[in-house]
């Protein structure tokens, strides 16, 4: 186990490193000169003040998608729960763009984004929660009930484009989630708020263990299913609010990684939590070093001046065709 873990860690060391190198501006051998200590101040400034925080962000919003959606299945008993189709990212998104284009936050006061994207995730998790009722254990009926709530919810932040058409940037810069333009300001808001919570769904890393057993087996060992539950959904949903505050919808994320880490590190969430921060950090920071060599490619290509590919763009089609692989290699299973 210790060995998984060193090598996830590696893993995450490579892609922080390929992103630092990817960008535009820069040759590779600039980046080791500036972190030798060498370099001019604009080559220093690209990459310490615009390459280092976007890096970081990515790694920190990856880490708190895969840590939500892990809590989220845990704590629903549904493979199926992701942050992506159980409303929490839709309603952050809404959240954000409404009190964007309400003139309540900005980039100017990213706290405020985040105090709006987590009410927003709230809302969208109180609504599917009341939608596909409180015990929320059958996976088809609560994935048939996200998407409706997800489909509404994605209606609500596109009437806000009828009513602030000025908005179109911020509305899609978080509908498809991207880590372009983000700066220092961003990772030190995100970081405390990821560590914190993190450190909350670790401390519950007991309780969802037995929910993932069932709640009969959870209330014969003596805890309180409805309160563990609770608290689970308020962390995933914090957890989620602080990621799409920063980077916006990262679509599967939150949905394939927890699987990838049970399956790595087994289902005790003890080791499973930590490994899927590791993953999915691995995962966004990886897609963002891809998205930005394509955007470098496909501009050389279309001679176009600047192209830049959004990480989400690239994280949702892959995971699409992901989950398709694997639902066309296990057509009998039930999820």
């Amino acid at each position: 186990m210790i060995r998984r873990f060193a090598v996830l860690a590696a893993l995450v060391v490579v892609c922080a490193g390929v992103e630092l190198v990817a960008g535009r501006g820069m040759s590779p051998g600039a980046v080791w000169d500036v972190l030798g200590g060498g370099g001019d101040a604009t080559e220093r400034h690209i990459l310490l003040q615009l390459r280092l925080p976007r890096t970081l962000v990515a790694l920190g919003a990856g880490a708190c998608l895969a840590v939500a959606g892990l809590v989220l299945q845990s704590a629903l008993r549904n493979p199926l729960a992701g942050p992506e189709v159980t409303g929490v990212t839709p309603g952050a998104v809404l959240g954000a763009v409404a009190a964007t284009a309400l003139g309540l936050a900005g980039w100017d006061s990213p706290l405020a984004v985040v105090l709006a994207a987590c009410a927003g995730g709230c809302a969208g998790a109180l609504l599917l929660w009341l939608l596909a009722g409180h015990g929320g254990g059958d996976p088809a009926r609560t994935a048939v009930h996200g998407v409706l709530v997800s489909a509404v919810l994605g209606g609500l932040t596109a009437m806000v484009l009828l009513v602030e058409p000025g908005e179109l940037g911020s509305v899609v810069q978080w509908l498809v989630g991207t880590t372009e333009g983000r700066v220092w300001e961003h990772w030190h808001l995100l970081w405390p708020w990821a560590l914190a919570w993190g450190a909350a769904a670790w401390l519950l890393a007991g309780p969802l263990t037995l929910l993932r057993c069932g709640d009969d087996i959870a209330l014969a060992a003596g805890l309180s299913a409805h309160r563990a539950r609770t608290l689970a959904l308020a962390c995933a949903v914090a957890l989620t609010a602080g990621a799409v505050a920063a980077v916006g919808a990262l679509g599967f994320v939150g949905l394939l990684v927890p699987h990838l880490a049970v399956a790595v590190f087994g289902a005790d969430l003890r080791r499973s939590l930590p490994g899927a921060a590791l993953a999915g950090a691995a995962v966004v920071c990886g897609a963002d070093a891809v998205a930005q060599l394509s955007s470098r490619l496909l501009a050389w290509a279309l001679e176009a001046g600047r192209l830049a590919l959004p990480v989400g763009a690239l994280t949702a089609c892959l995971g699409a065709a992901l989950l398709l692989v694997v639902v066309r290699r296990a057509p009998g299973r039930t999820f």
